[in-house]
């Protein structure tokens, strides 16, 4: 079971000063962090290590804190009272009736202590890591991002055909074709209307110029070729006109 452990030194004030309260814990938190302190000091894996003596060391520091006059807080006298307990169970022959049994017990707070070392070291690799505003510095002004909005479109088919039909458009090489119409040239519609202006002794209708049987784009071809051919006449002083009214005929007659 062990040879008898050495009580675990607490630090402490000068003792000349008896009535002063002393107590220095060294940053435990409670009963199972000063059992975790005793147990690495034993130097050994967590899971290999003596549980009486472990409990040996925590009952000599209660022992040694109660010497110096120190105030335990009731946590700390408890787990005293059980590790006292769990002594006496192990040195004590077996109780088969008794539940958990006393290695049940050990196996449970090797565990705890497993459990709450796994805890404080990863505390302390989480305090070793770089802290913000010590060890790494947030940037200043951010940098310009370019800003790139999509649009979501609505569009019915007829716009999808449009838009597609405007693209091909711009695309393919525009081709004009132009068909050739039935016109009368304006040197033709002179030499008809000096000609017949010659024949006619009154005012005559300048429809009445036009060729027989004409129609359709012809026809509009014929008058207007036939109205400039009269402008230009009556400019040679070969030919009058004529009009009573606005859009009323245009009347014609050749000069004497």
């Amino acid at each position: 079971m062990g040879e008898e452990a050495e009580p675990f030194e607490l630090p402490y004030a000068d003792t000349a000063s008896a009535e002063v309260l002393t107590l220095d814990l060294d940053g435990w938190e409670g009963p199972l962090d000063l059992l975790l302190t005793l147990a690495r000091a034993q130097k050994v894996d967590l899971r290999e290590i003596s549980i009486l003596q472990l409990t040996e060391q925590y009952l000599a520091f209660i022992d040694n804190a109660r010497a110096l006059k120190l105030e335990l807080a009731a946590d700390y006298l408890v787990m005293a009272a059980w590790l006292a307990y769990l002594k006496s169970c192990l040195l004590l022959p077996k109780d088969p009736e008794v539940e958990p049994s006393p290695e049940e017990l050990a196996l449970r707070l090797q565990l705890r202590l497993q459990r709450l070392n796994a805890m404080r070291e990863a505390g302390a690799r989480l305090m070793a890591r770089d802290r913000m505003g010590r060890d790494v510095f947030a940037r200043g002004a951010p940098e310009g991002l370019k800003l790139v909005r999509k649009a979501a479109w609505e569009a019915s088919l007829f716009d999808l055909i449009a838009a597609y039909g405007a693209v091909r458009a711009r695309a393919e090489v525009p081709v004009h074709l132009v068909q050739r119409r039935p016109v009368m040239t304006l040197d033709q519609a002179i030499d008809r209307v000096s000609r017949m202006v010659g024949i006619a002794l009154d005012w005559a209708d300048l429809e009445s110029f036009l060729p027989p049987g004409v129609d359709g784009e012809y026809r509009r071809s014929a008058l207007a070729s036939s109205f400039v051919a009269a402008l230009e006449l009556a400019r040679q002083g070969r030919l009058a006109l004529q009009q009573e009214e606005p859009f009323a005929p245009l009347m014609i007659r050749g000069m004497a």
